[in-house]
């Protein structure tokens, strides 16, 4: 198995298994999310539950589309023999990334830890489309290589809840924060992590010798 192979088996593994356990605990083990708003004390604007949760629900399918997406158009076989359904699955990811924004958005300012991990937030859902409209604009100009490095950019930000809640298992565990406090550190050290992985992921692995060849008739 080459590197690029090994990359995507790893990548499968965890984004296959995170978006099952998304599915399974948002809407058969917690669906009214009552562990979660629980820590959201002290809220300046009342929460119209109904109305987040929805939202909430909307926000968690589209993450896990984007996430599935972007996993299948890493795949090497799909570039080689289908590439109209990679351009088009690459379409689903783009409308996913920003359907995931959006709802993110309206939950916002009722992110747990108040305005500080709201502007954290706010970060984030500026960081990622920004990112990924460079991957687009890339590819839209034939630029191969850089649309490759800026989508695995991009798909990094899938990963964000992930992130976000194993830093915050490292603040309560091994430094003994609070949840509130270390849900806050979470957001803004998933920031750093999500911008620096993938510059490490690219660094280590190299392009496809034949990128080209695969890509010319997209």
């Amino acid at each position: 198995m080459n590197k690029q192979n090994r990359w995507f088996v790893l990548l499968a593994v965890i984004g296959i298994g995170f978006i099952l356990y998304a599915l399974i605990y948002n809407y058969m083990i917690d669906p009214r999310a009552e562990q979660f708003l629980s820590y959201k004390t002290g809220l300046k604007r009342e929460l119209h539950l109904p109305v987040w949760l929805n939202v909430m629900y909307v926000h968690v399918a589209f993450a896990c589309i984007a996430m599935a997406s972007g996993l299948l158009n890493f795949s090497n076989r799909l570039l080689e023999k289908k590439r109209n359904l990679h351009r088009m699955n690459g379409y689903v990811y783009v409308l996913s990334v920003f359907l995931v924004v959006l709802t993110s958005g309206y939950m916002v300012p009722y992110a747990t830890g108040g305005k500080l991990s709201s502007m954290g937030f706010n970060e984030l859902n500026i960081i990622w489309p920004l990112i990924t409209i460079t991957a687009l604009v890339h590819i839209r100009k034939k630029r191969i290589v850089r649309h490759r490095n800026w989508m695995i950019r991009s798909y990094a930000f899938c990963f964000t809840n992930l992130a976000i809640h194993l830093l915050t298992f490292v603040g309560q565990q091994g430094f003994g924060l609070d949840y509130v406090t270390s849900y806050t550190c979470g957001v803004y050290g998933s920031i750093v992590l999500l911008l620096l992985i993938p510059e490490l992921i690219i660094r280590a692995s190299s392009a496809p010798k034949d990128a080209q060849r695969r890509f010319r008739n997209l």
